[in-house]
C-alpha cells in the first residue's frame, strides 16, 4: 500500500447497536443549573473520533457570561481571590492525553482549544506509568481549583473507568481512596453521537492524517530520546503498532491494518462501556455534535 493511499474499507467491522435519540442541550440551562448547584460538572464522553472535544470547546465557549458562580453555590468555602469568570474550563478524561511529548497520537489538538483553559494534559513525562488513583487525585484538585474560581468544569474524554472513577467516586482501597466529598456529586452527562459509518470515515481519516503529520517521527523521536520500546508499547494503539514498525516487527502495510482495525475496535468497546453506564442508571443525554 502507498503511504498516501487511502485506508482500506472495514468491513468486517460489525455494526452498532441501535443508536439513542439525540437531544439538544441548553446552554443556558447548564448555566443557570451550575449556578443553582443542581449540578456540579459537565461530563462530555464519547468514543474515539465523534467530535467530543470539538463539542466541549464549543460549549465552553457558549458558557461565557454564565450566571455568576458564588461560593455557595459552588458548595466550597470562600477563597481569597475568589472571582468569578464567568466561563468554563476543561478537564481531560484521556488516559493517554496526560503524558508530555505524546501529541500526534493521543490527537491533543490542543489548538481546538483556542482560550478555554484545560488541565490533565502533559503533565507527566512521557515512559512512565500513571495510574488511575493518580488521575482520580489530580482531577479533585484541579476540579476544585476550578470552582473557586467561579468557573464552570468540563470533563471530556473517552476513556471510561477514568470518567467514572471521578464521577461515581470509584474507591481504591483504604489507603487510595480520594473522599467522595472531594469528587462531583451532580453530573450532568453528555454523550457525542456518531452513526457507525460516519465512526468508521472519521478513524480512518484521522489516521492518514496523523500519519501524514508525522506520527512515525513523533515516535521514532520518543525512543531516539531514550525511551524504552516496550514503554511505548504499553500505551496501546498508535504507540504499540507504530512503535512495532519502527523497530521492524511490522511491515508498514500491515501495521496500517493491524492499527485501524484496532481503534475499530477500541472505539465499539467504548460505546459498549458507556450504553452500560446507562444500564448501571446513569442518565447521558446523547447528542450529535
Amino acid at each position: 500500500m502507498n503511504k498516501t493511499q487511502l485506508l482500506p474499507d472495514r468491513p468486517g467491522i460489525p455494526p452498532m447497536a441501535k443508536l439513542p435519540d439525540p437531544e439538544v442541550v441548553d446552554p443556558a440551562f447548564l448555566a443557570d443549573a451550575y449556578a443553582k448547584g443542581d449540578i456540579d460538572l459537565i461530563c462530555v464522553l464519547g468514543p474515539t473520533a465523534s467530535g467530543k472535544t470539538k463539542y466541549a470547546v464549543h460549549l465552553a465557549q457558549m458558557l461565557k457570561g454564565a450566571l455568576p458562580i458564588t461560593p455557595e453555590a459552588s458548595g466550597l468555602p470562600a477563597a481569597a481571590g475568589l472571582s468569578t469568570t464567568h466561563g468554563a474550563e476543561i478537564l481531560s478524561a484521556d488516559s493517554r492525553q496526560i503524558y508530555r511529548g505524546m501529541d500526534i497520537g493521543t490527537g491533543k489538538d490542543l489548538r481546538e482549544y483556542g482560550d478555554i483553559p484545560y488541565h490533565l494534559i502533559d503533565i507527566v513525562p512521557a515512559g512512565s506509568k500513571f495510574n488511575i488513583y493518580q488521575y482520580q487525585s489530580a482531577f479533585a484538585d484541579a476540579w476544585a481549583d476550578i470552582r473557586r474560581r467561579g468557573a464552570v468544569p468540563i470533563l471530556c474524554g473517552g476513556s471510561g473507568l477514568w470518567i467514572e472513577s471521578v464521577t461515581r467516586a470509584y474507591k481504591f482501597g483504604k489507603e487510595n481512596g480520594v473522599p467522595a466529598e472531594r469528587l462531583p456529586q451532580k453530573v450532568y452527562y453528555i454523550g457525542t453521537l456518531v452513526t457507525r459509518e460516519e465512526r468508521v470515515a472519521r478513524i480512518d481519516r484521522r489516521l492518514e492524517e496523523r500519519l501524514q503529520e508525522g506520527l512515525v517521527e513523533e515516535i521514532r523521536g520518543l525512543l531516539e530520546s531514550g525511551l524504552k520500546a516496550d514503554d511505548l508499547i504499553y500505551y496501546g494503539l498508535e504507540y504499540k503498532f507504530v512503535t512495532q514498525y519502527v523497530i521492524g516487527q511490522l511491515s508498514y502495510d500491515d501495521m496500517i491494518i493491524a492499527l485501524g482495525n484496532a481503534i475499530h475496535q477500541f472505539a465499539k468497546r467504548q460505546m459498549t462501556w458507556f450504553r452500560g453506564m446507562e444500564r448501571d442508571g446513569v442518565r447521558i443525554h446523547w447528542v450529535r455534535p
